[in-house]
């Protein structure tokens, strides 16, 4: 029979989760206070969160229509010519299908562009509220002794999250 894990490697395996185990007991014992922020539920959730996603939607969505708008165009100008193009000369023919190349390339150039945009305003949003949201992180870690706020793991007991604590303290204005 094959051994899949060899006895050395089983032997860590086991001690590691012995040392986790009476780490975490430690710190309980030491009375190491540890709580959890969910930054995902944070930026869904928070107020200032949704007013950025409302602002910059405010903000760019003429933009988004106008180009919609102009996709809209090049279409039924593309199935215009489709109908016309069998009455068409030669020359008339390859210059519509040059302007509705023309078109199309602007189009895609302003959809770029605009996404571009729109990304480095996200980035710009996302930044100032995951500053004030680590402000008051650590403004609720120092009122309420915490000795340690994670942000990230792969488990988290449902009594150490202070999310709704942080989103609270956010949504006030703290």
């Amino acid at each position: 029979m094959k051994q899949y894990l060899p006895g050395r490697l089983l032997a860590g395996i086991l001690l590691g989760g012995a040392l986790c185990a009476s780490a975490a007991a430690f710190a309980q014992d030491a009375g190491v206070r540890i709580g959890f922020v969910n930054t995902d539920r944070l930026l869904r959730e928070a107020a200032p969160a949704q007013a950025a996603q409302a602002k910059l939607e405010q903000e760019f969505s003429r933009r988004d229509k106008e180009i919609d708008d102009a996709a809209q165009a090049l279409k039924t100008a593309s199935e215009r010519f489709e109908r016309e193009a069998p009455t068409m000369s030669d020359s008339q023919r390859q210059t519509r299908q040059r302007q509705l190349m023309d078109q199309d390339r602007d189009i895609q150039r302003r959809r770029r562009e605009f996404q571009e945009d729109l990304n480095a305003r996200k980035q710009e949003e996302l930044q100032r509220i995951i500053d004030r949201a680590n402000h008051v992180v650590k403004q609720v870690a120092e009122a309420e002794k915490y000795d340690v706020i994670l942000q990230e793991a792969v488990y988290i007991n449902a009594r150490l999250d202070i999310t709704d604590k942080v989103i609270k303290a956010l949504n006030a204005g703290k």
